[in-house]
């Protein structure tokens, strides 16, 4: 869990700070291989770690959920108003983090679900809630800023609007990750075949969907120019002037080809991980810890993420000086071995659960 933290992390500030075009405007195989897909990997593993709390394989009932929920709650506010102080900031970078605290309390409903129905209501909500966005976003505000901010809770009908829908990563739609993740992590994680089917299932759904996707929109009349202006992203959604603009696979189009194929290919990512770890702690115990350490960074990756967010700010860090991507990982790869040596929690990750833990620990209390 921690590796594919680590490598969501590294994908998204590589989608921040490394240049999308070649000079002949072809993608960069960075873009290519982490646009759209590691904020997506985010998201999945969110689903997963809720999952992982709230009882693994048998959901918690009754009053332990209700503390749990609560919990959750708590730290999902904290994430949001961190994503919102963020935003403040002039960087260029369309934060995550409310969205993700949105993500969160959206996902609580569906705690008592086991892993069989998670999956498929994953996959149905992947499927039907673009459709539903396509009718109801006419109706709605366009998004003021790339992400949102503190002061927009002056207007809270409009920001709800963006971070359900109209933002750059919509929470009602994005809910099909955090379903997938909370699915998965209903699962034997510790199975290798559990591991594999992960791992191929991912991948098959990936290569399909995309595969559906350039079928689909040959079929509706998209020219090769275009789906190469397209395949750059998009900026959360797709235009609703045109029903074929569903068809695409674009990242950060959230329609349900993209849901789909970034939605495999965090499972793809995740299974990977799994087998990898789990073969280095068989062949040697060390090489497991090693590991740890080296890709601690996704122990706090809150934290780390934060840290971007501000590094990218003018009065730290030039937007445009050589070499920021090799400096911003070897920044968050250094800190996060660190704290993995130190076995100590992200600062960020401390704040946001002094509240919740001991939310949980009257939960424990409670049951002895």
């Amino acid at each position: 869990m921690d590796v594919a933290r680590c490598l969501a992390l590294l994908g998204m500030i590589a989608t921040h700070v490394v240049d999308p075009r070649e000079p002949d405007g072809a993608l960069t195989s960075l873009q290519w291989l982490a646009g759209g897909r590691a904020s997506a990997l985010f998201a999945v593993l969110a689903g997963v770690s809720l999952a992982l709390v709230a009882g693994r394989r048998t959901p918690l009932r009754g009053a332990a959920r209700g503390r749990l929920s609560a919990a959750i709650a708590v730290r999902a506010l904290s994430v949001a108003l961190i994503g919102l102080l963020l935003g403040q900031l002039e960087t260029g970078i369309a934060v995550i983090l409310t969205y993700y605290g949105v993500l969160f309390l959206l996902g609580l409903p569906f705690l008592g679900l086991r892993a069989r129905s998670l999956l498929l209501l994953a996959v149905g909500w992947a499927i039907a809630a673009p459709v539903i966005s396509h009718l109801v976003r006419p109706e709605l505000p366009d998004r003021r800023f790339a992400s949102p901010r503190l002061d927009q809770l002056a207007d809270p009908g409009r920001l709800l609007a963006e971070l359900l829908l109209t933002g750059y990563y919509p929470a009602f739609g994005w809910l099909a990750y955090l379903l997938l993740g909370l699915g998965i992590g209903r699962l034997d994680l510790r199975r290798v075949a559990v591991q594999r089917l992960l791992a191929a299932g991912g991948l098959v759904v990936a290569v399909v969907s995309t595969f559906a996707s350039g079928v689909a929109t040959r079929a509706a009349g998209f020219t090769d120019a275009e789906l190469l202006d397209h395949a750059g992203g998009k900026f959360g959604q797709t235009p609703t002037d045109r029903w074929d603009w569903l068809l695409l696979v674009a990242p950060h189009s959230t329609t349900p080809f993209d849901l789909l194929q970034t939605g495999g290919s965090a499972a793809l990512v995740l299974g990977t991980c799994l087998l990898v770890v789990g073969w280095l702690a068989g062949i040697a115990p060390a090489a497991e810890r090693a590991a740890a350490i080296v890709f601690g960074a996704g122990t706090m990756t809150m934290t780390l993420y934060s840290l971007h967010v501000v590094m990218r700010t003018e009065q730290v860090w030039p937007a445009e000086e050589p070499g920021t991507f090799v400096l911003h990982v070897l920044v968050v790869l250094w800190i996060g071995s660190v704290y993995v040596a130190l076995r100590r929690r992200g600062p960020l990750e401390t704040a946001v659960g002094l509240v919740p833990d001991l939310i949980r620990k009257g939960r424990r209390r409670a049951r002895a």
